[in-house]
């Protein structure tokens, strides 16, 4: 089910809320086992087939977790297979094998097959939905059990922590000492008119975000990527359908972490800021501090670190960094354009931390007047750092992206698309000898104008907008009502479409 349904805003959400607040008056357990149901039924919805397979998966990591937590600390004497370590690894390896069976499979098999030089049936299939996340959350939670950071093994709570709908399919990702104490506090329980308030108003924002910036900018994406399969794309073309993706990619995942948010909010319960303005950014590092936060955390915490951070020599910080985003990379599917995708962000960073070596030592790096400039290139670098990563994240496969690449760098020509010429004429002079072409060839799903108009005003939001946290409740209020207007045209009128993190 999606939060942009009409089902979901006019059946579903009514029903879970009237439902957990009646069940409240009759028993706080009852009432979690009725938001827990709903989590199950919206989980569903969208095909019952793999509900034994989401169930199966957290009595598993339940029982798993029980047994980490009931062995001896490290250090006492016992058989290898009875040490807290072990176990860890063994439960950890059980859900690994789970994500590489149904994600990972086929991309293995496809390669092995190429290499032994071997045709395979290596034909996708669909995959569970928000695997990796309910994945990663139990694996997050295991780790926790091990560290004595996690104590709480209620049946009922833990299933609703895995579950709960607002966080199932799409992240953020949670960690079990955030979401439990919060299901055992007494007050959730109450109705409160303004935290439903609050949480409507932060989910119409996120609704908005979705379905009319980020559809809009995907239509244009979606055409510039088709076409860069079958044909050579102009600059005008390859910046365009980049620009695009890399807008709609922020607007449909940020407005998902907004709706979550606000889903949650409605019954008082908070879950983690997901985005903080990630296009503000002015060196990577910064960039996944801000950019789907909860993954960084959950890299950091569960990868980074563990293979030893910063703290064996610059070295090793390097690979650590370029191991964990290649992984990271490949978390988001399995394909090679993920793999490059992690890969590149992991040169990014370990060129940053060579460059912060380096600059620390440059005089003139202290300098007043080399502030403003440095702010302004060192922002560029890093967002087009972003968008050239963005190209091989979006791309169905290499050829497409060094397509679009190629188009972004020039190679296949700069000719002015036709519409711009039209509704500018004089361009036609300016342009003499580059000539002019049709954009994306036939313009049947958009013009050049209307794109880049709307790539400017979604610039002048990333970058200028105030982040959600930080806007002023009056403010909120007076967005509301016009951006609901627009959000309800588009799901009663219009066709809702996936987010874009449900394929991962």
């Amino acid at each position: 089910m999606l939060f942009n349904s009409v089902a979901f805003l006019f059946v579903f959400l009514p029903c879970t809320l009237l439902g957990f607040f009646l069940a409240a008056r009759l028993s706080q357990r009852l009432a979690l086992a009725w938001l827990t149901l709903a989590s199950l039924f919206f989980y569903g919805w969208w095909n019952p087939v793999w509900l034994p397979l989401l169930l199966a998966s957290i009595a598993c990591n339940l029982g798993l977790g029980r047994w980490i937590g009931r062995l001896p600390q490290p250090g006492v004497a016992g058989p290898w297979w009875r040490s807290r370590k072990a176990a860890l690894t063994m439960a950890i390896a059980a859900n690994l094998a789970l994500l590489i069976h149904y994600k990972y499979g086929g991309f293995l098999l496809s390669n092995v097959s190429a290499v032994m030089g071997v045709v395979s049936d290596s034909a996708n299939h669909e995959l569970p939905l928000g695997i990796s996340f309910f994945t990663f959350t139990q694996i997050a939670f295991l780790v926790d059990v091990y560290q004595r950071r996690a104590d709480d093994f209620d049946p009922l709570r833990y299933g609703l922590f895995v579950t709960y709908f607002p966080h199932l399919i799409a992240g953020p990702l949670l960690h079990h000492r955030e979401m439990m104490p919060q299901f055992a506090r007494d007050d959730i329980f109450r109705f409160n008119a303004s935290r439903l308030a609050d949480g409507s108003v932060v989910f119409i924002l996120g609704l908005f975000k979705k379905t009319v910036l980020a559809d809009a900018f995907g239509r244009y994406a979606s055409a510039g990527f088709g076409a860069a399969g079958a044909h050579e794309l102009t600059f005008y073309e390859a910046w365009g359908a980049a620009l695009s993706y890399t807008l709609q990619l922020y607007f449909d995942f940020s407005g998902y972490s907004d709706m979550a948010i606000g889903l949650a909010m409605m019954i008082g319960v908070t879950l983690p800021l997901n985005f903080y303005s990630p296009y503000k950014a002015r060196n990577i590092t910064e960039f996944w501090r801000r950019w789907h936060m909860t993954l960084s955390r959950f890299l950091r915490d569960y990868l980074y670190i563990p293979l030893g951070g910063n703290r064996q020599g610059a070295l090793r910080q390097r690979v650590n960094l370029m191991i964990t985003m290649l992984l990271g990379g490949l978390w988001h599917g399995a394909g090679w354009t993920f793999v490059i995708w992690g890969g590149l962000h992991g040169l990014y960073l370990v060129i940053h931390q060579g460059w912060r070596s380096l600059a620390s030592g440059l005089p003139v790096m202290a300098s007043p007047l080399w502030t403003i400039p440095a702010a302004t290139l060192s922002w560029s670098l890093t967002f087009l750092a972003v968008v050239i990563g963005w190209v091989f994240f979006r791309a169905q496969d290499l050829p497409t992206a060094f397509s679009v690449l190629s188009g972004m760098a020039g190679m296949h020509g700069a000719l002015l698309p036709d519409q711009l010429i039209g509704f500018m004429p004089w361009l036609e002079h300016v342009a003499d000898g580059a000539g002019k072409v049709a954009f994306l060839a036939d313009g049947t799903v958009m013009g050049a104008v209307e794109m880049f108009t709307m790539i400017g005003l979604g610039m002048g939001l990333v970058l200028f907008a105030p982040v959600m946290g930080a806007m002023k409740p009056l403010t909120r209020y007076l967005l509301v009502v016009p951006c609901a207007a627009l959000a309800l045209q588009r799901v009663v009128y219009g066709t809702s479409s996936e987010f874009l993190y449900f394929q991962f």
